[in-house]
C-alpha cells in the first residue's frame, strides 16, 4: 500500500554532514506524519525527528537538535533529514515511517523503509 525508500547513510568522519532521503510512494495517506528513527547496537530504537505533512510541524529529539533538520518536498513526495555536526554516538541505522495521526493517536498501519546506515567515525 506505502512504500519507503531510505538512502544517502554512509560513512563521515565526526562533524561532518550526511543528508537522508525517504522517498513515498503508493497509497496517499491522510493526516501523515513522518518520523524518522534510528537504532543503534545495543541499544532500543529512538525517534530523532518527526514532521506532520499538512502543517509542517517538527519535532527533534535533545539529542540532535540544532544539528540535525527534517523537511519535505511536496512534489517528490521526499522526506530529508539533513544531519550536521555529526558524532560517533550518531552511528545507527536510521529508518523512515509514516503512519496517520489523529488528536496525536496512530490510526492504521505504520509504514517503515528498508533502513540506511549511517557510520560516523574518524
Amino acid at each position: 500500500q506505502v512504500q519507503l525508500v531510505e538512502s544517502g547513510g554512509g560513512l563521515v568522519q565526526p562533524g561532518g554532514s550526511l543528508r537522508l532521503s525517504c522517498a513515498a510512494s503508493g497509497q496517499t495517506i491522510s493526516n501523515v506524519n513522518i518520523g524518522w528513527f534510528r537504532r543503534a547496537p545495543g541499544k532500543e530504537r529512538e525517534v530523532v525527528a518527526r514532521l506532520s505533512w499538512s502543517d509542517g510541524s517538527t519535532y527533534y529529539a535533545d539529542s540532535v537538535k540544532g544539528r540535525f533538520t527534517i523537511s519535505r518536498d511536496n512534489a517528490k513526495n521526499t522526506v530529508y533529514l539533513q544531519m550536521n555536526s555529526l558524532k560517533p554516538e550518531d552511528t545507527a541505522v536510521y529508518y523512515c515511517a509514516a503512519v496517520s495521526l489523529r488528536l496525536g493517536v496512530p490510526v492504521g498501519a505504520t509504514y517503515w523503509g528498508q533502513g540506511t546506515q549511517v557510520t560516523v567515525s574518524s
